[in-house]
């Protein structure tokens, strides 16, 4: 058995897991909307179209934000084209996903369907072949309150009250040569500077997010992100991050993700340092992870010219959640830059939830590590000092086995320890001394595990992969010292009581 000791202190904390950063993210691609959110006429369906069964399951994910409309689909998106009587809205060719747009879903029924799943909306502006006027019209439409041409025209279809979208992302994906519009970091930096200045003449208190690098293994990375924030240290708020993962051939490289992440993370929030020093700011800049989650892309396929194809429809199995989990500590581990993260995406396309056209749903393995996090949102992120044996993996090298982190609800007293222990044949036993908090107690230890790694829940079968109860009790002595044993390859859920 492979042992690990963990330092933590009550007074000593990374950051707060504020719910912004168990966020997620919906765009124009596949079946995330049409069949997705929106399926009028099937028996879930409200008056509006929107599935209840949908709703209730992005409830219990308690998402902070969504981002919305994309994407690589924003950068040819007019949102004009998704506003007013639809039988009157054009449909259009979807250049970035080869597919048809009624527009029949737009940002008013997007506002009003995140109200119904009680999540906020970080919004997204075209800078593709979108332009500054465009952005600074949207930000109107959405936020002012009455008479002006925009929001007047909001009212007139049947939005009185403003959406009140207070954050805003300056473009997506910009660096990529795969994205509509795609420029140069001195480009993007300038056009985006005079988008968001005239964004905010119009609601001075809306926060920005700039596209920072979408990948690591982009050539531009991390230059530019540099050259960006030296264009727009002073007007933007966040600058975001992209990164997928994908079982490319060895478990073990697959499982370290979290050490990729981590490293992808401390790399931009050093390039924001070196930009703060350089500019002499007295503002920080944070950073916003609006893109990530595992993505098989092998997998992608064509379905040219149809309505909400069925693309990017990954099926996760347990090891993906071991994998997720693994990323979700990363997350919070990072809390004190990392202020917001979307989890890319949230129905059918690569996302937690699946449903059926005209019929079912069902829950993904990804689903339940994403949902014990969030219910911590709030809590404290403690900082630990972890003594981890190490594993070597042929990507990465040498990488902690057991990748873990402590939150910690003062208001409810509860200590939530999440960890995957990611060696393939040992179990961890995991010792923590919890004295700083005087009088603790076990309320309960879940896992996922089992031996079969690409177990996988199903419309047949929607709960073959699930939390369960750990077998082995935890070891609490009258020191405040616990000890809780994980089992190999598994993610673990173990919370305590502060008396």
């Amino acid at each position: 058995m492979k042992q690990v000791k963990c330092v933590v202190d009550k007074d000593f904390y990374v950051g707060t897991a504020g719910t912004e950063l168990f966020s997620s993210f919906i765009e124009h691609l596949g079946r995330a909307v049409y069949n997705g959110i929106y399926e009028p006429g099937h028996p879930e369906a409200d008056s509006r179209g929107f599935r209840k069964d949908v709703i209730q399951c992005i409830k219990e994910m308690s998402i902070g934000l969504i981002r919305y409309p994309g994407g690589n689909f924003l950068s040819n998106y007019d949102w004009k084209d998704g506003i007013g009587p639809k039988d009157k809205r054009p449909v259009r060719l979807d250049l970035a996903w080869k597919s048809i747009e009624t527009n029949e879903f737009g940002i008013d029924e997007f506002a009003d369907w995140t109200k119904e799943c009680g999540a906020g909306i970080m919004g997204a502006v075209n800078l593709g072949t979108g332009n500054p006027k465009d952005a600074a019209e949207l930000v109107e439409y959405c936020n002012h309150p009455s008479g002006t041409y925009w929001s007047d025209m909001r009212i007139a279809n049947g939005h009185k009250d403003p959406h009140n979208i207070k954050v805003w992302c300056l473009g997506n994906e910009m660096d990529g040569p795969w994205q509509i519009g795609q420029m140069t970091s001195d480009d993007y930096g300038k056009k985006a500077r005079e988008t968001a200045k005239i964004m905010r003449l119009v609601d001075p208190s809306i926060k920005l997010v700039a596209c920072g690098s979408s990948t690591t293994r982009i050539p531009t990375y991390p230059e530019w992100d540099r050259t960006v924030l030296e264009h727009l240290y002073e007007y933007a708020d966040y600058l975001s991050l992209h990164r997928y993962y994908e079982n490319e051939g060895n478990d073990d490289d697959f499982l370290a993700s979290f050490y990729d992440m981590d490293s992808f993370i401390k790399t931009i929030a050093g390039t924001v340092g070196y930009v703060k020093a350089k500019t002499r700011s007295k503002k920080q800049v944070f950073l916003s992870f609006d893109e990530w989650n595992i993505w098989y892309m092998q997998n992608q396929t064509d379905h040219p010219w149809q309505k909400a194809p069925e693309l990017l429809e990954d099926n996760y199995s347990l090891l993906d959640s071991l994998v997720f989990g693994g990323l979700v500590c990363t997350l919070l581990n990072n809390c004190d830059m990392v202020k917001m993260a979307c989890l890319a995406q949230l129905i059918n396309v690569i996302a937690p939830v699946m449903t059926k056209p005209g019929g079912g749903i069902f829950k993904q393995t990804t689903y339940y590590p994403f949902v014990q996090a969030a219910e911590c949102a709030g809590g404290k992120v403690l900082k630990t000092f972890v003594n981890s044996p190490e594993k070597e993996t042929p990507m990465y090298g040498a990488v902690p086995g057991v990748q873990s982190s402590l939150v910690y609800q003062e208001e409810k007293g509860v200590i939530t320890l999440f960890a995957l222990n990611s060696f393939n044949n040992d179990s961890a036993e995991f010792s923590v001394d919890l004295r700083s908090f005087g009088n603790v107690e076990f309320l309960s230890h879940s896992e996922m595990s089992g031996g079969d790694l690409h177990a996988k829940n199903s419309f047949a079968e929607p709960q073959k992969v699930l939390p369960r109860e750990a077998k082995t009790m935890p070891v609490v002595d009258s020191a405040g010292k616990i000890s809780v044993v994980f089992q190999p390859l598994s993610w673990n859920t173990v919370k305590f009581r502060v008396k």
